[in-house]
C-alpha cells in the first residue's frame, strides 16, 4: 500500500500496561468475580495484566460538562528512557454495548441469534460485524516495517495481520491494523479527544490527518460478494489502483468491481494535542504533584446513549529512527534467523553494518551480542520485535451523553465520580482503592456540582473492605472540623473551612452546611436515599451500587472536605475529597509547544498561544475578580489602586504569575471592557501578590475588547482616566476668557468715561426700538 510507514508508533519491548480510573476501565472484565479476568479478547487487545480493570462503570454524563479523565500506565512519558505517544478517543452508536456475557462475540453469523450478531445483546460489542469483516479481508499495509515477524504466508496478508499480532488473533471486532497504528489511513468509527505525546512537533501532523477533520478512503465491495467470499481467498486492495483494477472472480472482465469511495471526516475539531505529563517507568501510580494523569475533556454535544472511551499508549524505543521514512518494509528480514535490515552501526559506533553484525547487533528476536571484540563474552538480549512497535490500550464500559436540561443552558458543570473498588492496594492492583475524582476540584459559586458514581456486587468476597463482602458502596458526608494545629493554613483557599481532612467522623446533618445544598441534598448524600428507603444503612448495605445526585447548584463560598463514610479506613484506606468554591470563576489549562487557547466564563477574558510559544507544557490559569473583590486583596496587601479614575473591566489574574515566555516571545491576552466616550480606557498590570505598581500596557480596542500582549503572568485591569487634552483646552479656554473679563474691567476702571458713553449709546438704541414697535 502506498502509505508511508511513518504512520506506525514503535514501541520498546516491555509490558507496558495502561488502566482507565475514570471513568472505569474494563480491561475486558465484566461483572466478574475472580481477581484475573476471564477472557483478555473479550471486546478488544489490552495487552494488559489479567488482574486490571473494573467490573462495572455505565454513568451519564451532560453534554459541555467537565470530566476528568484519570489513568495510570505502568511506564514512563516525557522521559529520556522512551518516546511516548497517549491518545484518547471516543465512539458511539446505537448497537454499542457491554453484553452480559464474557465470551468473545463470534464472527460467524450462523452461532448469533436471528443470524446477526451485531444485534444479539449477549455479547459486548464495540466496533460491529461489517467494520472487522472489512477489515479482516482487506490487504495489509505492506510498506510497513515489520522487522523479523513472520507476515509471508498467505493466510498473514490482511489488516488482522501486523507485526504486533502476525497469527491474527481475533478479539471482538477490533480491527488489529487500526488498533496499532495512528493516525490510521482507512476509516474507523473512533473520534478523536487528544492527543499527548513527548515530541510536541508531531502535533501539526496529528492534528491534520486525524479523522476528525480528514477524511478517509476505502474500496468497497457490495457486502453479499464479501460474505460469500470471505473464507474463500477474496482480498480487498487497499489503494486506489488496485481498486479500480479489482475483479472478481480474478481476471473475469464482467466479475464484481471495486468502487474506491471517499468517507467523510467526522466533520468535529481537530484533537487537543500537547506534550505528555511526566511518569516514571516501572510504576503503575502517581504523576508529578501527587496525582494520577488525567487530560479534562469537556463532553461533546453529541446526544447519544450508548458510548465508550479508549486510551492507546505507545512508548517508541530510540535504538532506530522509527520516524524516518527509510525506516520502511525494504527492511523486513529476508529470512527469520538473519534478522531485520536496520543498520544499528552508527547508533553503537560499530563502524559500518558489517562489523554490528558480526558481534550480534542485529534488531531481531533474542539476539546475542559481543560487547567486547577483544573479549570472549556473549550476552542474550531480552528482545521481541513484536512489542519493538507495541500499542497499550484500555476502554470504558458504556456511558451516555444527554442534553443538559434548560435549566441548566449556559452553566458550567463539573463531575465528581468515585474511582477504585474493594480491597486493599494489593488485591486491588492494578486497579486502585477507592477515591473521589476529582479529589480536589475548584469551583465558583452559580457552578453546578454532578455527584455520581457505580460500583460492584460481584469483587472478590475475601478482598478487604467494610460492609458486606464483594460489594462497592460510596456516601458522601462533612468531614468534623479542625481540631490540631497544622501547618500555617496557607494550602487553603480564602474564605471559611469546614471540615477537616485530618478527621474520621462526620458532622451532624443538622449542624452542617456543604457547598450551600439543602438539608435534603446534603442528607441523600450520606444515606443515599434517593434510591433507597430504609434497611441495613449503617455500612450501606442495602443500596444500590449505582448513586446520582444530579447536578447541583453551588451558593456558597470556603473550602469543604468531605468523607465516605464506609470506606474511610483509617491507616488501611483513605477515601476523602475536598472542593473548593469561591466567588470568582476561573479557567485552567496546560498548553505547550502546539500553542492553544483559554477562555474564562462567558468569554470576559481570553490567553491566544501561538504555536511554539512555550517550549514545554505550561499549567495556566486564569481568574476573574469583581472590583470590590480586587480591592479588598489590594487592601490586605498593604497597598491602594493609584491609576485611572474607574473601572472599565474586572480584574483578571493569570497564573503563574512569572515571566511564562521566552526569547521574547508574546502570550495575546483580550479582556471585555466598557468604553468610555469622555475618557480614555488603559489598560495595567500589576503582580496579582503584592500590588505595588501598575504598569500601562498598549492595547487596541475595538467594540468593547481590548487586544494586548504579555510575557508575564500578573493581575490585569482596564481603568478609564480623563482625556488630558481635552482638560487641557477647556482650561486654557477658560483662563482666556477669564483674563478677557479681568482686562475689560481695568480698563473700565481707568477711563470711566468710556463706560458712560456706551451706557448712553445703549440707551439711545433701546429708545429708538421702542418707538419703532
Amino acid at each position: 500500500m502506498k502509505v508511508p510507514c511513518v504512520l506506525l508508533l514503535y514501541v520498546l519491548a516491555v509490558s507496558g500496561d495502561i488502566y482507565f480510573h475514570n471513568p472505569r476501565g474494563s480491561n475486558n472484565r465484566l461483572d466478574e468475580q475472580g481477581r484475573e479476568r476471564n477472557n483478555g479478547n473479550r471486546c478488544f487487545d489490552s495487552q494488559n495484566n489479567n488482574r486490571g480493570g473494573y467490573n462495572v462503570g455505565s454513568v451519564y454524563y451532560y453534554e459541555g460538562s467537565m470530566l476528568e479523565t484519570e489513568w495510570t500506565n505502568q511506564h514512563s512519558c516525557k522521559g529520556p528512557n522512551n518516546h511516548c505517544e497517549l491518545v484518547l478517543q471516543y465512539m458511539c452508536g446505537d448497537l454499542v454495548r457491554d453484553g452480559v456475557t464474557t465470551v468473545t462475540i463470534p464472527d460467524n453469523p450462523m452461532l448469533c441469534n436471528d443470524l446477526n450478531c451485531n444485534t444479539d445483546t449477549r455479547f459486548g460489542m464495540h466496533e460491529n460485524f461489517d467494520y472487522y469483516l472489512n477489515c479482516k479481508m482487506r490487504e495489509r499495509n505492506k510498506g510497513l516495517f515489520t522487522a523479523d515477524q513472520n507476515l509471508k504466508p498467505r493466510n498473514r496478508q490482511t489488516a488482522r495481520n501486523t507485526r504486533q499480532n502476525p497469527a491474527g488473533t481475533r478479539r471482538g471486532y477490533e480491527c488489529p491494523e487500526e488498533r496499532d497504528h495512528y493516525p490510521y489511513w482507512h476509516p474507523s468509527p473512533w473520534k478523536d479527544i487528544a492527543v499527548m505525546t513527548n515530541d510536541a512537533t508531531r502535533c501539526p501532523y496529528y492534528q491534520a490527518e486525524s479523522e476528525n477533520v480528514k477524511s478517509r478512503w476505502a474500496c468497497v465491495i457490495p457486502y453479499g460478494v464479501m460474505m460469500m467470499y470471505s473464507r474463500r481467498g477474496l482480498i480487498i486492495p487497499n489503494n486506489k489502483e488496485g481498486c479500480e483494477a479489482f475483479r472478481w472472480p480474478k481476471n473475469n472482465p464482467n466479475g464484481t468491481k471495486g468502487v474506491w469511495t471517499e468517507f467523510p471526516s467526522h466533520g468535529l475539531p481537530p484533537p487537543e494535542c500537547q506534550e505528555a505529563e511526566f511518569s516514571r517507568d516501572n510504576h503503575l501510580g502517581n504523576g508529578l504533584g501527587g496525582y494520577p494523569n488525567r487530560f479534562n475533556w469537556t463532553i461533546p454535544d453529541i446526544n447519544h446513549e450508548k458510548c465508550v472511551m479508549r486510551i492507546r499508549y505507545n512508548i517508541s524505543t530510540s535504538d532506530y529512527e522509527g520516524w524516518d521514512p527509510l525506516t520502511n518494509a525494504s527492511n523486513n528480514a529476508d529470512s527469520i534467523a538473519a534478522g531485520s535490515k536496520v543498520d544499528l552501526s552508527a547508533k553503537y559506533e560499530l563502524g559500518n553494518m558489517t562489523t554490528a553484525k558480526a558481534r550480534g547487533y542485529v534488531f531481531k528476536n533474542n539476539p546475542v551480542v559481543k560487547l567486547f571484540e577483544d573479549v570472549d563474552l556473549d550476552l542474550r538480549l531480552a528482545i521481541n520485535t513484536a512489542q519493538y512497535g507495541r500499542t497499550f490500550q484500555d476502554r470504558t464500559h458504556t456511558f451516555a451523553v444527554r442534553k443538559r436540561p434548560a435549566e441548566l443552558s449556559g452553566a458550567t458543570i463539573h463531575n465528581v465520580n468515585v474511582r477504585g473498588k474493594r480491597g486493599n492496594i494489593v488485591q486491588v492492583y492494578p486497579a486502585v482503592e477507592y477515591d473521589f475524582v476529582p479529589n480536589t476540584l475548584k469551583v465558583a459559586t452559580d457552578d453546578y456540582v454532578h455527584f455520581q458514581w457505580t460500583g460492584s456486587n460481584t469483587n472478590p468476597n475475601n478482598n478487604d473492605g467494610q460492609g458486606r463482602a464483594g460489594t462497592d458502596r460510596s456516601n458522601i458526608a462533612l468531614q468534623a472540623n479542625q481540631s490540631y494545629t497544622e501547618g500555617t493554613g496557607l494550602a487553603y483557599e480564602p474564605g471559611q473551612k469546614f471540615g477537616h481532612w485530618g478527621r474520621s467522623y462526620p458532622q451532624h446533618l443538622n449542624s452542617v452546611t456543604f457547598l450551600g445544598l439543602t438539608k435534603m441534598d446534603m442528607q441523600t448524600l450520606a444515606l443515599l436515599s434517593n434510591g433507597q428507603f430504609r434497611g441495613e444503612m449503617s455500612e450501606l448495605d442495602d443500596a444500590g451500587t449505582y448513586f446520582d445526585l444530579g447536578p447541583r447548584k453551588v451558593t456558597m463560598t470556603g473550602t469543604f472536605h468531605y468523607m465516605c463514610t464506609r470506606n474511610n479506613n483509617f491507616s488501611n484506606r483513605s477515601q476523602k475529597g475536598k472542593i473548593i468554591c469561591t466567588s470568582s470563576p476561573e479557567a485552567l489549562k496546560s498548553i505547550g509547544w502546539n500553542g492553544g487557547n483559554l477562555t474564562i466564563g462567558q468569554g470576559g477574558a481570553s490567553l491566544s498561544v501561538s504555536r511554539g510559544t512555550f517550549n514545554d507544557l505550561t499549567k495556566l490559569r486564569l481568574e476573574e475578580w469583581k472590583p470590590l473583590q480586587a480591592e479588598a486583596q489590594i487592601k490586605a496587601a498593604g497597598q491602594k489602586l493609584t491609576v485611572g479614575d474607574d473601572y472599565a473591566s474586572n480584574f483578571y489574574i493569570l497564573h503563574p504569575q512569572k515571566q511564562l515566555t521566552p526569547d521574547g516571545k508574546k502570550i495575546t491576552m483580550k479582556i471585555k471592557v466598557n468604553e468610555s466616550s469622555s475618557g480614555e480606557t488603559v489598560i495595567y498590570r500589576s503582580s496579582g501578590e503584592h500590588f505595588a505598581t501598575w504598569t500601562k500596557i498598549n492595547a487596541q480596542i475595538n467594540e468593547g475588547i481590548a487586544e494586548f500582549q504579555v510575557d508575564s503572568g500578573g493581575a490585569f485591569v482596564a481603568r478609564t482616566q480623563a482625556h488630558v487634552a481635552l482638560i487641557v483646552g477647556i482650561v486654557a479656554a477658560v483662563v482666556i476668557v477669564g483674563l478677557i473679563v479681568v482686562g475689560t474691567i481695568i480698563y473700565f476702571k481707568k477711563f470711566p468715561e468710556k463706560w458712560q458713553a456706551i451706557r448712553r449709546r445703549t440707551r439711545y438704541a433701546q429708545r429708538s426700538m421702542a418707538n419703532k414697535v
